[in-house]
């Protein structure tokens, strides 16, 4: 299996060894047993859950990819795209909990992301110029997601400044609206299925269908030959695998899928647990949440930078860059939305409290910082990679700096 997370048995050692270790964790909390070590079963077992349900999950995407064809570029999208499942499924946990430090660790998980892409991207493989050149599918549809999503942070954190400073709107500027939180979340999934779609019908097969026509031989400059060759190159991984001409039966698929979902769903309740038991373990140390947050991220994020090593690893660097650019991509437009969606589903039903006057999403300092930093984060992406389609040793710097700027002024300032 391409891009798999673990491979071999030790997903199904971790799933078998991170349920035992929540079923304890479970048992001491059942009898009142306080201290460390429930917290530290909770997190160990619930991320070792978490870890075998992502590669559960990637197994039943690949699967379904051997049998519609994909290349190892979309496959390695949608694998990364199964694998945010687990996370939706965690964060839900914490939503029930702490709804606002939900929505901040989702905004962070973007950041720590970001700043993943960017130190992979120092490790890909570059030209004689120093260049590493991208999938084209990377180039022509993530580079518009980056826009998109640079500006829907821009004018939400704005929007959150302005209606905090002058006590306006419908909640007296306290907070955002269930209404709010539809709007926005129902939006950003409206343009990720559009990308999906767009995805699969262009760029799944061998090549693009808006690739140029080959020129005839005699037209050819002098040294054209070379340079096409060179062109090929990056290109080649973008080939259907091999494992393609065996694909599996719908049974296997649909057995991963399952045992994907049930395994994501006592995970993501014990790395739930923990979470409220680190946020309020460091805040009453005198840390902010903002700490607690950034160190949830990292675990939230964990599942995607084990699939990605693998595939480096592996020699699979289309599925790798297609992880680390699609975990980027997927906060904004998948695991963002879906948790604004259920605050917004939550508070309505009455699972989590409203505030004075309605609001059901804060706005302090904390969530309006998050939505603003968003913004560079999202357009230094999208101009690195939109002008050449390539990544040179000057953008990797920038990005790599900015990026960990960002998570180093949230953690001392948030």
């Amino acid at each position: 299996m391409s891009g798999g997370g673990g491979g071999g048995p030790l997903w199904i050692i971790a799933l078998v060894a991170g349920g035992v270790m929540c079923g304890l964790a479970y048992l001491l909390e059942h009898n009142e047993v306080h201290g460390v070590i429930v917290p530290a079963l909770l997190a160990l077992g619930g991320l070792a859950v978490v870890f075998g349900s992502c590669e559960a999950m990637i197994r039943c995407v690949e699967g379904l990819g051997q049998r519609m064809k994909w290349n190892d570029f979309v496959a390695g999208t949608m694998a990364g795209l199964a694998s945010n499942f687990p996370e939706v499924v965690m964060i839900a946990f914490v939503v029930l909990k702490a709804p606002r430090v939900a929505f901040v660790l989702v905004a962070l998980t973007l950041h720590v992301s970001a700043l993943v892409f960017g130190i992979y991207s120092g490790l890909m493989r570059r030209d004689k110029t120093g260049q590493a050149r991208l999938p084209e599918a990377l180039v022509k549809l993530s580079t518009d997601l980056y826009a998109c999503a640079a500006g829907v942070f821009l004018v939400t954190g704005a929007l959150m400044l302005l209606l905090h400073a002058f006590d306006a709107g419908d909640h007296r500027g306290d907070g955002l609206g269930a209404g709010d939180l539809y709007a926005i979340g129902g939006a950003l999934i409206f343009v990720e299925v559009i990308n999906i779609m767009r995805l699969v019908q262009r760029f799944s097969g061998d090549g693009d269908d808006e690739a140029p026509t080959a020129q005839p031989a005699a037209a050819a400059p002098a040294g054209a030959e070379a340079a096409a060759a060179e062109a090929v190159k990056p290109t080649e991984a973008v080939k259907p695998t091999e494992a393609q001409h065996e694909a599996p039966g719908w049974g296997p698929i649909v057995f991963f899928g399952v045992l994907g979902t049930f395994a994501s769903m006592l995970g993501g309740h014990a790395v739930g647990e923990f979470a409220d038991a680190l946020v309020g373990g460091l805040t009453s140390r005198g840390y902010s949440e903002m700490v607690g947050a950034i160190l949830l991220s990292v675990f939230a994020c964990s599942g995607a930078f084990l699939m990605l090593g693998t595939a480096h690893v592996k020699g699979k660097y289309d599925v790798a860059i297609a992880n680390a650019s699609g975990q980027v991509t997927q906060v904004p437009f998948v695991v963002l939305p879906v948790v604004l969606i259920l605050i917004a589903a939550f508070a309505q039903l009455g699972m989590i409290p409203t505030m004075e006057y309605g609001a059901v999403l804060p706005i302090d300092f904390e969530t309006t910082l998050v939505m603003i930093f968003g913004f560079p984060t999202m357009l230094i992406l999208w101009k690195s990679i939109q002008d050449d389609g390539k990544i040179n040793w000057l953008e990797t710097a920038s990005m790599t700096a900015l990026f960990a700027l960002n998570i180093y002024l949230l953690a001392q300032h948030g």
